[in-house]
């Protein structure tokens, strides 16, 4: 599956694809230089880039390392961390306990917060106002997780803070959809979100959170 490529980094996505903002920030928080290939995902029809580096899934991100391709953004992460090591900071904990904390995390971020937000953005009527309960009660339970510490792995900006930062450029379309602030239902996780946002390599990744309510609101149709 590899490939001759004159650049030695590049990064297949879409600018509002929160999977793959993930790439951008680890990427950048390494100072590692990359190429950002858009593909757009208001067309159906995936360019032949992507069909070639992921004819199992045909999705995004891809990170092209070497010719060489990488899928699946959690996946990415760790690849990242473990290639660029000796001397960069570790997204991953050390103590093998808070690394399987932080997988696990992860994984509940990917498979239970971020199809509760579909299921919410997607929804109308009663069924909107289940769905919206079970996604702030989701929320407080990973705002929980992160307590009263700067960052979820404590002081150090790391990997759970990475996979879950991009979810905050949909928190203004959280509370436009919902009627509610996340301010005021996840005051921790919204004090946090201002903390990461100083930092450059996020700053520069997240998009503009009308941008994104816009975007969701034609991709849902909802209010």
């Amino acid at each position: 599956m590899c490939e001759k490529m004159d650049v030695e980094v590049m990064v297949v996505d879409f600018w509002a694809n929160g999977f793959g903002m993930r790439v951008r920030i680890a990427l950048q928080e390494k100072g590692i230089h990359f190429e950002f290939k858009e593909e757009d995902l208001r067309n159906p029809q995936r360019s032949p880039l992507v069909l070639k580096m992921n004819p199992v899934q045909k999705s995004i991100p891809i990170l092209i390392h070497k010719g060489s391709p990488i899928c699946d953004s959690l996946a990415i992460l760790e690849y990242i961390d473990e290639t660029w090591n000796e001397g960069f900071p570790l997204f991953l904990p050390k103590d093998p306990y808070e690394r399987a904390k932080a997988r696990f995390w992860a994984s509940f971020i990917d498979s239970k917060i971020f199809g509760s937000q579909t299921r919410f953005l997607k929804s109308k009527g009663e069924a909107k106002e289940a769905a919206k309960k079970d996604f702030l009660e989701e929320l407080k339970q990973l705002e929980g997780e992160l307590g009263d510490k700067t960052y979820f792995g404590g002081d150090v900006f790391g990997f759970l803070d990475i996979v879950f930062i991009p979810f905050s450029s949909m928190f203004y379309a959280y509370g436009r959809h919902g009627e509610f602030k996340m301010e005021a239902e996840c005051p921790k996780l919204a004090s946090w979100v201002k903390r990461c946002v100083e930092r450059e390599s996020v700053s520069k990744t997240l998009p503009d959170p009308i941008e994104m309510y816009e975007l969701h609101k034609k991709w849902y149709g909802s209010e």
